[in-house]
C-alpha cells in the first residue's frame, strides 16, 4: 500500500473543473436535461421520504435507551444514527420505515409493549 502525503495530494490537479461547475446556470442544467431526454419540469421519482431516526424516536415519545431497546440495537448505535455519524444498514432501514408506519405492528411483532408507559412523554 502507497502512503501519499497531505502535501502531495495538494500538488495534484483536482480531476473536475471547479470554475466550469460554478460557472454553470440553472438554464444550463435545463437545457441539459432536455438534451438527456428528461422533462425538467417533471417530479422526480424513484426517492422515498425517509423521517429522521430522531424525529420518529421522539413522535413515539421514547427515549434513546427504550427505543434502542425496541430495536435490538446497542444505545450508541441509535445515537450514531441520529447524529448522522453512521448510516443503518438496509435491514435497519427497512425496520425503521416499518416502525414509523406501523408502530403498534411493529413493536408487536417485536415483543416490545408500545408505547412505552414509563418513556412516554406528555
Amino acid at each position: 500500500m502507497a502512503r501519499v502525503s497531505l502535501e502531495d495530494l495538494r500538488k495534484v490537479a483536482a480531476p473536475v473543473d471547479r470554475a466550469k461547475i460554478d460557472a454553470t446556470t440553472e438554464e444550463d442544467i435545463r437545457r441539459h436535461m432536455i438534451e438527456d431526454g428528461e422533462d425538467p419540469d417533471e417530479e422526480p421519482t424513484g426517492y422515498r421520504l425517509v423521517w429522521p431516526i430522531a424525529a420518529i424516536r421522539s413522535r413515539l415519545g421514547m427515549t434513546q435507551s427504550t427505543f434502542a431497546d425496541a430495536l435490538g440495537v446497542p444505545v450508541a448505535t441509535l445515537r450514531n444514527w441520529e447524529q448522522g455519524r453512521t448510516q443503518p444498514d438496509p435491514a435497519a432501514v427497512a425496520l425503521l420505515r416499518i416502525v414509523e408506519r406501523e408502530p403498534e405492528a411493529a413493536f408487536r411483532a417485536l415483543g416490545v409493549a408500545y408505547p412505552a408507559p414509563a418513556e412516554q412523554q406528555g
